[in-house]
């Protein structure tokens, strides 16, 4: 600082050396401009970096989270396995001489509506004939259920089937 090479700022306790910037020569426009220049062309390279980069760092994640060659050849014979049981199966369904006839099926599916068209008569009866006995009942619905014991078709979770 003594020899005007480092100037010196006092702030209080502290002091600040920096350099003397009146002793470096001053950069001309044409310099000024190169240096400008060459930084506008090394951020264009840095961008051009990080986005390769984030481009391998996906490709790298996508490729670490696929399959290795020893578990897709596993995985493999795994459906190979399966595949072979099912084709078993399906040649077993194939072959098996116990199939359902169309009347048979049909009486079957005819049956089944009937109950259901019953089991909604029932149901429909007996829903009107505990809601007449409830208009005049002091306690709740469930309370009532409780004393007579009656069990629903819905504390089961049974529902009937949808019409085909």
């Amino acid at each position: 600082a003594q020899q005007g090479r480092v100037r010196e700022k006092t702030y209080g306790k502290q002091k600040i050396y920096f350099a003397d910037q009146e002793q470096l020569p001053a950069a001309s426009d044409a310099e000024l401009r190169s240096l400008d220049e060459q930084i506008a062309a090394l951020s264009a390279k840095v961008q051009a970096l990080q986005q390769s980069c984030r481009q391998m760092e996906a490709e790298l994640k996508d490729l670490n989270s696929s399959m290795t060659t020893p578990e897709m050849a596993k995985e493999l014979e795994e459906l190979r396995k399966d595949c072979r049981s099912y084709t078993e199966k399906l040649e077993r369904i194939k072959s098996a001489t116990n199939h359902v006839s169309p009347e048979e099926k049909e009486k079957v599916c005819s049956e089944q509506q009937l109950y259901c068209k019953e089991w909604r008569r029932r149901k429909r009866m007996a829903t009107e004939l505990l809601d007449a006995i409830l208009e005049g009942y002091p306690k709740s619905k469930k309370q009532f259920f409780e004393e007579v014991g009656i069990e629903t078709d819905e504390d089961h979770n049974v529902r009937l089937p949808t019409a085909p």
